[in-house]
């Protein structure tokens, strides 16, 4: 059964996965196309500008690049298991959860402003969790505020995200006005530099508050969704909302730290979901961002759900409509 193999922390896991990478990374090397990058004249984030030009407008560089995050980013999310183990079991199946969940849209596996941005969050998460039963000023909170607003200067939208941070303080400490002032500092620091060096470089401050505004409020471009990706999205929406089910059930048999870390990554999903909801400039790209949580919500539910066959069948559909998903956008 391919849910049983994939559950283990054998060395065969992990070759398995690297191929899985590189077969869901064809499409990416193959076609150029990508609506992420396909508008030239957007203007993106300060950070993500500095990226393109320094990456340059090779398409290879940039799929490379792009991989080389998604590399890292499985790895931060099996090591945030490892070192919190609030799965409760050693293994590599959120990593292949991830990329199942985040190749559904082909033309944002090239690196678009989503990617980077997703990487910060996931150290902020790290962070903040961190913090739990730290004694003194939680300077986690600092760091996990500096993280996420580092991000948003690639990816606008990351600065919601900020909420997580205030969110992470509730759960995990008493609240003290100190850490809500450095939480907030945080975020506004990398800010603070920002507009710091636009303005000794003599670049106009008001044609970056246009930019943040533009980034952050302009509607973005509509994404036309193929029926087999709404099929597969609904299917994942069923699956989502059964694990977080699942997870709320027990949370009453789980340690402390474990029911608020699962805590901490549903908010982070309720944001995700609200920004692409509300906002008008987010798009697909934020399956970058919201697949993280999911990743741990789906792993909860098939290690430990009751029904293994159907957990098996859930499994083997969804990894079936990925692979249809990736060999139509090559081949047609």
């Amino acid at each position: 059964m391919l849910l049983k193999f994939f559950k283990g922390t054998s060395p065969a896991v992990i070759f398995f996965i690297a191929v899985a990478f590189a077969v869901l990374w064809v499409s990416a090397f193959i076609n150029p196309v990508s609506l992420a990058q396909n508008n030239g004249n957007e203007i993106h984030m300060p950070l993500y500008s500095l990226l393109l030009n320094l990456l340059g407008k090779g398409h290879l560089t940039s799929v490379i690049f792009s991989l080389s995050i998604a590399v890292l980013l499985v790895f931060l999310i099996i090591n945030f298991n490892t070192d919190i183990f609030f799965i409760n079991e050693r293994t590599f199946l959120p990593a292949l959860l991830y990329l199942l969940i985040v190749v559904i849209f082909p033309e944002y596996q090239k690196l678009n402003p989503a990617l980077p941005a997703s990487l910060l969050l996931m150290f902020a998460i790290k962070r903040i969790m961190a913090g739990y039963h730290k004694q003194g000023v939680g300077y986690n909170f600092f760091d996990a505020g500096i993280l996420i607003s580092t991000g948003s200067l690639f990816y606008a939208n990351l600065i919601w995200f900020g909420v997580i941070v205030i969110t992470g303080i509730l759960l995990l400490r008493t609240v003290t006005l100190s850490e809500i002032a450095i939480t907030l500092l945080g975020l506004i620091t990398p800010y603070l530099v920002t507009f710091g060096l636009f303005y000794v470089l003599g670049n106009n401050l008001n044609e970056l508050l246009t930019l943040i505004y533009d980034n952050l409020f302009s509607r973005s471009s509509v994404y036309n969704f193929p029926r087999l990706t709404i099929v597969t999205l609904i299917f994942e929406a069923i699956i989502i909302l059964i694990s977080i089910g699942y997870i709320i059930m027990l949370q009453n048999t789980k340690k402390i730290k474990t029911r608020k870390t699962f805590a901490l990554l549903i908010w982070v999903f309720i944001i995700s979901l609200a920004v692409y909801l509300a906002v008008p400039s987010a798009s697909v790209e934020i399956i970058w961002i919201s697949g993280i949580p999911v990743s741990y919500f789906l792993s909860h539910q098939f290690i430990y759900g009751k029904r293994k066959i159907v957990s098996e069948i859930f499994f083997t559909a969804l990894l079936a409509l990925v692979l249809l998903i990736q060999s139509l956008y090559i081949f047609l």
